[in-house]
């Protein structure tokens, strides 16, 4: 029999669909307040992916990543997810959620954002909050999976996620 350690500490990472850039500077002070200090915020990128957020956000939709400095307890993911919904509702405007927030951990092996969404490969963490593995690292780089998201297999997603994990590195190491 294993026996049972505390989880090792991970990243939050916050990808941010925005359709006002000029809510960036309040969303980050508020993102802070709740998460507490960042240490990576990246620039805007076109969010051209799918359209499926057009009606509900307006346009043009941009994305960004944001991380925390302070490392958590992985643990605490349905929660940080069911604080995020809150900071949306903070953010919205009548007929218009200008801000979406998807929260997820980024560790030295993988990134999993939290979702509200069930599906069979999707774990359900608690109070109606799933964890899913969208990627892996491995050789030096971070590969899909199957059901990974279109913007999330792309170049560019991936390289702000090597940029933070690089953050990750330096941090677990001063840690020991």
């Amino acid at each position: 029999m294993g026996s049972v350690k505390a989880f090792a500490a991970e990243k939050l990472v916050v990808g941010v669909l925005l359709s006002r850039p000029g809510l960036q500077p309040a969303l980050l002070a508020r993102l802070e307040q709740a998460f507490g200090p960042t240490d990576y915020v990246s620039p805007q990128l076109p969010f051209t992916y799918t359209r499926y957020y057009d009606g509900q956000m307006g346009g043009p939709i941009a994305r960004f990543f944001v991380s925390c400095r302070d490392l958590l307890d992985p643990a605490r993911l349905s929660q940080i997810k069911l604080a995020t919904n809150v900071l949306e509702e903070e953010f919205r405007e009548p007929g218009l959620r200008p801000v979406n927030l998807d929260p997820g951990l980024l560790s030295l092996a993988r990134f999993v954002l939290a979702s509200t969404k069930p599906g069979a490969h999707r774990v359900p963490l608690a109070a109606g909050i799933y964890a899913e593995v969208e990627l892996l690292y491995e050789r030096g780089e971070y590969r899909p999976v199957e059901w990974t998201y279109p913007d999330y297999r792309s170049a560019e997603y991936r390289g702000i996620l090597q940029n933070i994990r690089a953050l990750l590195k330096a941090q677990s190491s001063r840690r020991r």
